[in-house]
């Protein structure tokens, strides 16, 4: 099956798409592109990908679904196209890089300055319905993008992992701790974020730390 996203990668999961479960997903997103209306834009799905390329990849962020609001998702987890008020989450993580880091506050949500550098931001499930959260999951999306972790593991070393919150925290299962860095903390969505579990965990300049510990160039958050 052909899948539109970027070589380097289709070499890496080139077996996943043709797997049944896969054809099934594609099946599966298509109609409900065609009945409902989706997020993100059916070609900004692989956007992660895409901005993040398997050769640069240095840092993996893992999200759960994509945002449901109009004009929002951009196939990116957290990130929001430009000119689109930032979510909670999103805020909460300007706010502790700020603190982190001393970097101003940004504008813009789009986070795709941050995938061009490296950082793979990769959502659990890649679509969703408008207005429906989780309305995909349990589709095929969690076994892809499970397969996408366990290749950059096997593939890759000395990666960054970010887990952020319960969800991402299970995904170390599927991580080579020997190889790669974890760094976990609670989520940064409000309701972890006021009980304490996410400022101050310090995970950018940790992972710029690590990164330069490794030779590798930092990442401009």
């Amino acid at each position: 099956m052909n899948v539109n996203i970027h070589p380097s990668w289709k070499t890496h999961l080139q077996e996943e798409f043709k797997k049944p479960y896969f054809k099934d997903l594609v099946n599966f997103v298509k109609q409900e592109y065609k009945q409902y209306q989706c997020f993100p834009p059916g070609k900004e799905i692989f956007a992660a990908f895409d901005h993040c390329t398997f050769d640069k990849l240095k840092v993996v962020i893992i999200g759960q679904d994509p945002y449901h609001g109009i004009g929002q998702a951009n196939g990116l987890c957290f990130s929001v196209h430009d000119g689109i008020s930032h979510p909670p989450s999103l805020i909460n993580i300007f706010k502790e890089i700020e603190t982190d880091l001393g970097v101003l506050y940004p504008k813009s949500g789009n986070l795709e300055r941050w995938a061009d550098q490296g950082v793979l931001l990769l959502n659990a499930t890649l679509t969703v319905r408008a207005h429906e959260a989780g309305s995909h999951q349990n589709k095929g999306w969690e076994i892809f993008t499970d397969a996408v972790i366990q290749s950059i593991s096997k593939n890759k070393k000395g990666i960054v992992f970010l887990l952020w919150g319960g969800f991402a925290k299970k995904k170390i299962k599927l991580i080579d701790t020997k190889n790669h860095q974890v760094l976990s903390s609670g989520h940064p969505s409000p309701l972890s974020a006021n009980r304490g579990y996410w400022f101050g965990n310090k995970h950018f300049s940790k992972t710029n730390f690590l990164l330069e510990q490794a030779g590798q160039k930092s990442v401009d958050w």
